[in-house]
């Protein structure tokens, strides 16, 4: 599944998501569906591995563990 990222329009929160392609995105923190897909960042070679690991972090403190596997979980 891509990662995209999106900007609410009822909370006001810019937000990465892992979304299939037929899946309706929803807001994690309002729970809204008024969610707009902000035009995606492209990555330099070489910096792959920074951004996932920086995106993966910034996932772990908001609690969405779902781009994680099993065994990256702590919980």
């Amino acid at each position: 599944m891509p990662l995209y990222s999106y900007h609410c329009g009822k909370c006001d929160k810019d937000v990465e998501l892992l979304i299939g392609f037929s899946d309706t995105p929803v807001c994690p923190a309002c729970g809204s569906q008024k969610l707009e897909r902000l035009p995606s960042r492209t990555a330099l070679p070489g910096k792959m591995r920074a951004l996932a690991r920086s995106a993966r972090a910034q996932a772990a403190r908001e609690g969405h563990l779902s781009n994680f596997g099993r065994s990256e979980r702590r919980h």
